[in-house]
């Protein structure tokens, strides 16, 4: 086989593990509800608005 035949192949074989890899996550994106996407955005906003610590000066 010639080395372009293989490199061809080898392209093809990564586009289509690419394609099965984006679909996999756009299902898992989609298994969420509504609901639960809300009390995640919550979750996150609440972590965010919690004030940080204050770093200790080291001087």
């Amino acid at each position: 086989m010639r080395w372009w035949k293989v490199a061809g192949l080898a392209g093809l074989a990564g586009v289509a593990a690419t394609g099965a890899v984006i679909a996999r996550a756009e299902r898992r994106r989609r298994a969420y509800t509504p609901d639960e996407i809300r009390q995640k955005l919550h979750e996150r906003v609440s972590e965010a608005a919690e004030p940080a610590t204050p770093e200790k000066n080291v001087d």
